[in-house]
């Protein structure tokens, strides 16, 4: 009976879990909230606990249950161990007993010598004596002829006397699965209680936790490209939410600078393009009102003029959109004194042009991008020279250094930032910029940073007027360095 009873309580048990984790994947696969997944979550672990503690509680009561009984059996065996050692036992003796008390004593041989009222008449108990050493055996037994029948609990004494060993049993009914059954109730249906407990604290406590997050969700779904102004409301709390707003509001930042500095690329680029495209449609018009007055040669100079500088903002533009989409190009090995050099040699200047350089500059990048970027510096300092030119080409510590300076008259220190601005000329300079797009800087500093490198507008070192531009690069790793 104990050995059916643990198995109904393991089957009863896995049931539990077996029809509450069925319970908990259906609801999961159909509910995708994290509201509902960890209530859910919380209830199983819950109700699993909570059964092991029910189980583990029932196995106690009835472990005290059973040593009561065994107790008290003890007891009434030790006061018959009493009796047969004072010699007062006589063959089939009645032993003093309450009513129903199951006490028997037995001899050597088998035979019953003594025994309470109820034990009356029955044959003797076939129970195992004690072990050698030992003079007591507790156990259960479901064989033994006894009235009302069932398993047995059974105290078992050996007495030594001269005549030999007798044998003394007291025996009880063994108690049953539940012996407390008002209490294995209340235990039992503590568990969905507290399932349920669990699952409703869980609930609430996890829908005042995530509310700042549907908030933020709300105002994330209104925000649109013509409200780029608005943020998420921040948590007062300084928990992982209130982290998660921040991040977000800080993402807006950067796309509503992104956003305003696109609508002003675009609105510039328009700008750009609308005067060499002007002045494409003025001199074609010219040329179709009076073709018999119209200088051939000039108009088509004119045409040829503002067609390059149309493809000199298209190639910028080109430039910038392709080291914004991905900043991803070969790289190689590049000697920027080399480099240098060539970009000088490939066409000629208004300016005089010198190259000075300490030796081989090494760095490991693109060859056209650094080629470019040299090229725009080159062409700003020709166009705003009063006559010279001067690339220095050094080397520091793990960089390479490139230097243009030209002898113009310089840029104030409050505007040397605004120079790397797309499409930024500054008043005093632009009768000097007319042949630039206003993005040659913009692209230089976007290829040096897509290098690791700086390029920044400094004064000039011996004092005189001018501007010199610094692009520092850094060098190449052991493991980019081209072998000797």
């Amino acid at each position: 009976m104990r050995n059916l009873g643990e198995v109904v309580i393991r089957v009863g048990l896995r049931g539990i879990v077996d029809g509450v984790t069925r319970r908990f994947w259906r609801i999961v696969l159909h509910h995708s909230q994290i509201r509902v997944r960890v209530t859910v979550s919380a209830v199983l672990a819950t109700l699993v606990l909570a059964a092991v503690a029910c189980a583990l509680l029932l196995v106690a009561t009835r472990r005290n249950v059973v040593g009561d009984v065994q107790a008290e059996l003890g007891r009434e065996a030790r006061r018959v161990v009493t009796v047969v050692r004072s010699g007062e036992l006589r063959d089939r003796s009645r032993i003093f007993a309450s009513d129903g008390d199951l006490l028997q004593v037995v001899d050597a041989r088998g035979r019953v010598v003594g025994s309470s009222p109820a034990m009356d008449g029955r044959p003797a108990v076939a129970f195992p004596p004690p072990p050698r050493g030992d003079d007591r055996r507790e156990g259960h037994s479901c064989d033994l002829d006894v009235p009302g029948g069932g398993c047995l609990l059974v105290v078992e004494y050996r007495v030594d006397m001269p005549s030999g060993p007798f044998y003394v049993f007291a025996l009880a009914p063994e108690p049953a699965l539940l012996p407390r059954p008002v209490a294995a109730v209340l235990a039992i249906l503590g568990v969905p209680f507290l399932g349920a407990l669990a699952g409703y604290g869980t609930w609430v406590a996890v829908g005042r936790t995530l509310r700042p997050v549907a908030a933020i969700r709300r105002e994330l779904d209104e925000i649109t490209m013509t409200d780029l102004e608005r943020r998420v409301p921040v948590p007062g709390k300084r928990d992982e939410i209130a982290l998660l707003a921040e991040s977000v509001n800080a993402t807006l930042d950067r796309l509503e600078k992104a956003v305003a500095r696109q609508r002003a690329f675009v609105s510039d680029v328009s700008h750009e393009l609308r005067s060499p495209l002007t002045g494409l449609r003025m001199e074609l018009e010219l040329a179709m009102s009076d073709p018999e007055a119209t200088d051939l040669t000039e108009t088509l100079r004119a045409l040829l003029a503002n067609t390059d500088r149309v493809a000199a903002v298209a190639d910028d533009l080109l430039a910038l959109a392709r080291l914004e989409a991905d900043g991803q190009f070969p790289r190689e090995p590049v000697d920027l004194a080399e480099l240098a050099d060539q970009e000088v040699l490939r066409r000629p200047r208004r300016s005089r042009v010198t190259v000075f350089s300490e030796g081989p500059a090494a760095v490991h990048g693109g060859r056209s991008e650094l080629a470019r970027a040299l090229t725009n510096l080159l062409d700003n300092a020709d166009r705003h020279a009063t006559g010279e030119v001067t690339v220095v080409v050094r080397t520091e510590a793990e960089a390479a250094v490139v230097e243009v300076i030209d002898d113009g008259p310089g840029i104030a220190p409050a505007d040397r930032e605004r120079v790397f601005e797309r499409f930024t000329r500054l008043a005093q300079g632009r009768h000097r910029d007319a042949g630039g797009t206003g993005l040659g800087l913009a692209i230089s500093r976007d290829i040096a940073e897509a290098h690791g490198g700086t390029l920044v507008l400094t004064d000039r070192t011996d004092g005189r007027p001018g501007a010199r531009f610094v692009l520092r690069l850094p060098g190449p790793r052991p493991d980019e360095r081209s072998p000797r």
